[in-house]
């Protein structure tokens, strides 16, 4: 299951990329370049995420409420905001968003604000092209962990550090951000 990125913007199409920049009222070569700066974080948030069981048997479980169907409901979801998209991204990436955010928008050159949109859009497409790869895979929650982590290691190699972002996502490069964001929370 290499290639989820790639899967996603397959999926997405110049024509989803276009109704999205249309939608944000933004030029549509900088919603791609948002894009592409934005999809590593949010795999790599959900792969530090799911390097522990708890992680990710909580995505495996999460996908069931997703499906690949959402690139064909891309209006709905650009008319409603991105539907559960920030709650998806409270999860994903949890305290961590904001420096997310920043860091998108600074790899980007894309607006903060344009970000702020576009992040939670971004997060049920993800959800929705990893359904699909899950249902059509039978992949069990191992075997999806697995396969992000992979992904994260691949979009590595493409650009160290996702621009950055790696680092914002786990701090002590440990490999999980949960010990990253609790020492954010309690002041440690």
């Amino acid at each position: 299951m290499s290639g989820l990125l790639d899967g996603v913007m397959d999926q997405l199409g110049p024509a989803g990329l276009s109704q999205i920049s249309k939608s944000l009222g933004a030029d549509e070569g900088a919603i791609s370049t948002a894009v592409a700066a934005a999809l590593p974080a949010i795999l790599g948030g959900m792969a530090n995420n799911s390097r522990q069981d708890q992680g990710a048997q909580s995505l495996a479980g999460a996908l069931d409420n997703h499906d690949s169907s959402i690139f064909g409901q891309l209006g709905n979801l650009l008319n409603s905001g991105g539907g559960d998209g920030a709650k998806i991204l409270g999860h994903v990436l949890g305290q961590r968003q904001p420096y997310v955010e920043q860091g998108v928008a600074k790899s980007s050159g894309v607006d903060l604000g344009l970000v702020t949109k576009l992040l939670p859009i971004l997060a049920p497409l993800v959800m929705g092209y990893l359904s699909g790869q899950r249902k059509d895979k039978g992949l069990d929650a191992g075997a999806l962990s697995n396969a992000l982590n992979d992904e994260r290691q691949v979009q590595e190699k493409k650009k160290p550090g996702l621009g950055g972002l790696a680092a914002i996502l786990d701090a002590d490069g440990d490999g999980s951000v949960l010990d990253d964001l609790l020492g954010k929370i309690t002041g440690g």
